[in-house]
C-alpha cells in the first residue's frame, strides 16, 4: 500500500514540474490518503498482535 502512495507522490511531482496543477493536487491528495490508511492499518494490526499475545507451542 505504501508503494501506491509513493507512485501517486511521484506522479504529483512530475505533474507539478510540467505545470499540471490540478493533476498534481489530486495525485498528492490521493497519495496522502493512501499513506494515512497504510499507517492506520499498521497501527491496528500492531495493537491486535500485541493484545493477542504469544501462543504456547503446539505439542504435535
Amino acid at each position: 500500500m505504501l508503494s501506491w502512495a509513493l507512485v501517486f507522490f511521484v506522479v504529483a511531482i512530475i505533474a507539478a514540474a510540467l505545470g499540471f496543477g490540478g493533476i498534481a493536487t489530486a495525485a498528492a491528495g490521493i497519495a496522502k490518503i493512501i499513506f494515512f490508511i497504510a499507517i492506520a492499518l499498521f497501527v491496528l494490526f500492531l495493537v491486535i498482535n500485541m493484545l493477542k499475545g504469544r501462543q504456547p507451542p503446539n505439542p504435535l
